[in-house]
Parts: C-alpha cells; sequence; structure tokens
C-alpha cells in the first residue's frame, strides 16, 4: 500500500523487498529433482577402481612373468598371444573404473556437464592406458611384441574412460562391477577345468577332447554370465538405497538400466574382442604363423572368446532383468484401485 499524506507511514521510504538466497536456489534445485534428484554419481567408484587397477597389475605380472620364463622366442611369441586378451579385458575395466572415480569428483563439486564428464573421462582412460604402456615397456622385454601389447592395452584402457564417461553412472558402475568379478571368476574356474572335462566325457579320441571342451566352455560362460547379472542387481540396488538416504527425492534407474548392467559385462567382452583384433593383429598373425596348430589354436580362440561374450551378454541381462522383475509390486493406484473394486463387491452384496 502507498504512503498517504497524515498518516504514520507517511514519513517512512518504501523498503527494498529483500530476497532469501536459499529462495532463489529452490528452482534450480527443483529443476535437478525433476531431472532425476542429486547429481549421478556412481557409489564405490574409488574402491571399484583401486580393484581393477590391481587387477590389471596382476595381468601384467603373469603375463611379463610366463614371457620371460620362456626358453626360445618362439614360445614367447606364443605365450605373448595367450596372455593379449587377459591384459586388454582387464586394461578395458581398469580404464572404465578409474574413469568413473574421476568424473564421481566432479559431480561432487556440483559439475553435471555431460560433454565435460566424457572429456575428462576420456582423459583419465588414456592416463591409465599410458601408465600401463610405461610399465609394460619398462619391464617386458623391447620388441616389437612388448609394443604391440603396450599399445593394444593403452587403446583399450582410454575406451574404457570414454565408455564409462557416455552413460549413467550408476549403471557404468555396476557394468564394471559385475565385469570385474566376471573376469576374476574366469581365472578362478581354471582351477576346475580338469575335473569338468573327466565330467564332459573326455577321452583318448579326439572328437570327445573337442565335445568336453566345448561343454566347459558353455559352462564357463553360463556361471559368468549368471554371476555378472547378480552383481549389476546387487550393485544397482545398493546404489539406489545410497541415493535414496541421501536425497529421497533421488530417482531411480529403469529397468532398461538394469538390462544394460547385466548384458555390459558382455558387451566389454566383446568390445575387448574388436580391439585385439585391432590393435594386436600383428601379435596374433605372428603367433598364428609359426606352425600350422598354433593357426587352428588362434583361430580356436578366438571363436570361442566371441562366443563367451555373446553367453556372458544374454545371461547377465536376463538374470539382472529377472531379479529386478522380482523387486516389482503393485503400484499405489493399482492397490486404491483394488480396494474400490472389493468396497463395490461388498456393497453389492449387501444390496442383495
Amino acid at each position: 500500500m502507498s504512503n498517504q499524506p497524515g498518516s504514520s507511514t507517511a514519513e517512512e521510504p518504501d523498503q527494498p523487498v529483500e530476497t532469501d538466497p536459499a529462495a532463489e536456489r529452490e528452482p534450480a534445485a527443483e529443476s535437478l529433482q525433476a531431472t532425476g534428484g542429486t547429481i549421478d554419481r556412481a557409489p564405490g567408484a574409488a574402491v571399484l577402481a583401486l580393484l581393477a587397477v590391481g587387477w590389471l597389475a596382476a595381468m601384467l605380472w603373469s603375463t611379463r612373468a610366463a614371457i620371460t620364463s620362456a626358453q626360445a622366442g618362439v614360445t614367447a611369441i606364443s605365450l605373448s598371444a595367450f596372455a593379449l586378451p587377459g591384459v586388454i579385458s582387464a586394461a578395458l575395466v581398469a580404464g572404465a573404473a578409474v574413469a568413473l572415480a574421476v568424473t564421481n569428483l566432479l559431480a561432487r563439486r556440483g559439475v553435471d556437464r555431460a560433454t565435460l564428464r566424457f572429456v575428462v573421462a576420456t582423459g583419465a582412460g588414456l592416463l591409465v592406458g599410458l601408465a600401463a604402456a610405461v610399465v609394460i615397456n619398462l619391464t617386458y622385454f623391447d620388441n616389437a611384441t612388448t609394443n604391440v601389447i603396450a599399445g593394444t592395452a593403452a587403446a583399450a584402457a582410454t575406451i574404457g574412460g570414454a565408455v564409462a564417461g557416455a552413460g549413467n553412472a550408476r549403471v557404468a558402475g555396476a557394468v564394471v562391477a559385475a565385469a570385474l568379478g566376471a573376469l576374476v571368476f574366469v581365472v578362478a574356474f581354471s582351477r576346475a577345468r580338469d575335473p569338468l572335462f573327466d565330467l564332459f566325457g573326455a577321452g583318448d579320441t579326439q572328437e570327445s577332447l573337442v565335445t568336453a571342451a566345448k561343454w566347459v566352455s558353455r559352462t564357463e560362460s553360463l556361471l559368468a554370465g549368471l554371476l555378472a547379472g547378480l552383481l549389476a542387481f546387487a550393485y544397482l540396488t545398493w546404489a539406489r538405497r545410497r541415493a535414496r538416504r541421501s536425497d529421497p527425492a533421488a530417482g531411480d534407474v529403469r529397468w532398461p538400466g538394469y538390462l544394460l548392467a547385466g548384458a555390459g559385462p558382455g558387451l566389454l567382452l566383446l568390445l575387448a574382442e574388436v580391439v585385439i583384433r585391432i590393435g594386436g593383429r600383428s601379435l596374433l598373425d605372428l603367433a598364428g604363423a609359426l606352425s600350422e596348430a598354433d593357426s587352428v589354436a588362434q583361430t580356436s580362440l578366438g571363436t570361442s572368446r566371441i562366443d563367451n561374450g555373446i553367453w556372458v551378454l544374454f545371461v547377465g541381462a536376463l538374470t539382472a532383468l529377472i531379479a529386478f522383475g522380482r523387486t516389482l509390486g503393485p503400484t499405489p493406484d493399482d492397490e486404491a484401485a483394488g480396494e474400490d473394486d472389493e468396497a463395490e463387491a461388498v456393497e453389492a452384496s449387501a444390496d442383495r
């Protein structure tokens, strides 16, 4: 109301309206909640990064030990080709895990720009790859084989960082956790190969050995996919509970996120195979040219890796989706509709 002459407020000037800084931030907060609550982060990313880097170091150490123990150069080439897939898969997962840990730091500072997140994640993966390449060049024999392993590992880690920075952080964290668990399982499963060969009827004939090897490989892929799907579901469930504790309005990951998280380890294995066939082509060709048996072995191993990736992809995706589906219940609208139908049925019976 304007000041009137002679009134008690006539001599008081109009006071400026004070604004509340918290009120000015409310629209931004509402906008943030509308897009899913707090800025998306992958919980436990630092622990995943440490585990993934440790696994990469273990793969590099075991590969070096196998190569340096070879008495002849031909044997070293063959062993390098056999060890390459393990190093590349570990580098891919390590690059993705470190990228998630770095982008979490950006999220804590309130930075949520997709382009910046992708660039930083790719750079983090590149740093992991360069570090792995330096370690390989310093500790392995200095030859063409070493350079191929170093260059391919650097490329794999960079690609892993880019993949982690391109999507939802929680889903990417689930993929990294599940992929790391699947890789460790495959190595541990090697101890059970011999008993399984006997179980599946491996005998003295070539046909029985091939049939047993096929069933052992399928069993390994099935169990690895099952484990990957369960780990992906467990991680996303844990991430959802943590997000709810910090912000009750935080958005949930929908079923496509669970599907992608379960399929992610298989997709990473197939992506690793692409990197191996492109970056490590010269090493694979060199190993295959040693003898006819080596050529057959390299072809068979490549086919087996592709089959394994496909099995892990589909089994992991199906497992995560089924596990997520079992957690679903009726929505509040469905419960209200059910109560209304029950009340109408009671009224109708009373009228009769």
